[in-house]
């Protein structure tokens, strides 16, 4: 597209498998390219843009925080970053948030709080972490341990040590891993990257059980799930339990890099001045974007329409499973869905993309759909009749 393709297939690393259309703009929940045509986005981001893009109140916000202060040291207090963090944990219902850049460095300060507080209580460093099969949770050094896919480690070892992965919905799996030196269960309320798998009620609260017996910490990644994405702030509160820590990022900024944990009072004491850190974590600039999403999902009442209006999303892809043999099922919570399908599923994505439509994968057959919290029912119907269509080949 007039050669921004080509420069930048020239300029950057080639860390993604990018599309060949090169994005300028967004309204709505709408993108546009560079040569003016226009996509429905049923990805968000990777979940990020729940406000869809230019939201108003959003976008005045920034601004006046841009031209007010976008940086200091966390040497110091802000009056937004404090408002920011309250509004976490009022959201949260845990005690002590800490502000970083994005969903891996929430995973990695999660990781350290878990192994700081088992390192207080048995005075050494020889911790064990739980994870899942299947799981993403990053990709630095210590986030991609956790992520239970062979694929995203094989080539950056050594890594760090003491991660075992059990299976999800399979809480057998978890007691069978469990020993002294456990010190954290890791796991996401609904694989993203995996294949949008949700857990199962009776396996959260079996987990939370065990936890509680062996004194180990639960670490819930809400990275993509969280921030009202299933239809609740939190999915935790869909299971009725309650982490020890969350890890938040994606939609809690909306577009501005953004990420925290925030741990209850249990874990949270385990954290000293110097224990971790964050240059850029809690600026002003980000915690205007943290502080200004919670109070537009309050006052618009988003919540109760992302309820409203994934039941018909789910009606609508229901009736494309009942249509299709090539779709196996749907799977997911909320604004957070998936269809399985009986081959792979990129030649779909990028059908779709030829005909106006962003989704992306999950796994090798899995469709992966995390539009913008603003859809309406057209928008919906816009997409099930270009996903038909496309369908329709397939079949």
């Amino acid at each position: 597209m007039e050669g921004w393709y080509t420069r930048g297939e020239e300029a950057f690393l080639k860390a993604y498998g990018r599309y060949d259309i090169v994005l300028e703009k967004g309204e709505g929940v709408y993108l546009y390219d560079t040569k003016g045509r226009r996509y429905l986005d049923f990805y968000a981001g990777i979940g990020v843009n729940s406000l869809g893009y230019r939201y108003p109140a959003y976008v005045e916000a920034l601004q006046k925080q841009i031209d007010t202060l976008m940086h200091v040291s966390n040497y110091f207090y802000t009056p937004v970053a404090v408002e920011a963090a309250e509004a976490v944990k009022k959201a949260t219902q845990l005690d002590a948030v800490f502000f970083c850049n994005s969903g891996t460095e929430a995973t990695e300060g999660a990781l350290k709080l878990a192994r700081k507080y088992y390192y207080l209580k048995h005075g050494k460093a020889d911790s064990e972490i739980i994870s899942f099969h299947h799981s993403f949770h990053g990709r630095s050094t210590g986030s991609v341990k956790l992520t239970g896919n062979p694929a995203y480690q094989k080539a950056f070892g050594p890594l760090i040590e003491g991660v075992r992965y059990a299976t999800l919905n399979d809480i057998e799996s978890v007691k069978n891993l469990i020993n002294e030196r456990t010190a954290a269960i890791i796991v996401e309320p609904v694989q993203g990257e995996g294949g949008v798998y949700p857990c199962d009620q009776a396996f959260m609260k079996a987990l939370r059980a065990l936890c509680d017996e062996h004194d180990i910490c639960l670490i819930l990644d809400e990275v993509q799930s969280g921030m009202g994405r299933t239809g609740t702030i939190m999915t935790y509160f869909q299971y009725d339990i309650m982490p020890d820590i969350v890890c938040l990022a994606k939609g809690i900024g909306c577009g501005i890099p953004v990420g925290a944990f925030v741990a209850n009072q249990k874990w949270a004491q385990a954290m000293q001045p110097g224990d971790h850190g964050s240059t850029y974590g809690g600026n002003p600039l980000a915690c205007m974007a943290v502080k200004t999403v919670f109070e537009i999902l309050e006052k618009e009442h988003l919540l109760d329409h992302v309820q409203e209006i994934s039941q018909y999303l789910i009606q609508r892809l229901d009736e494309v499973v009942n249509e299709f043999d090539c779709v196996v099922e749907r799977r997911g919570l909320g604004l957070m869905q998936g269809l399985v399908l009986n081959q792979e599923a990129k030649p779909v994505v990028h059908s779709l993309l030829d005909d106006g439509v962003i989704v992306v994968t999950a796994g090798t057959n899995v469709i992966r759909m995390l539009p913008p919290f603003i859809i309406q029912r057209e928008h919906v119907d816009a997409f099930i009749d270009i996903l038909k269509k496309n369908l329709k080949k397939l079949s």
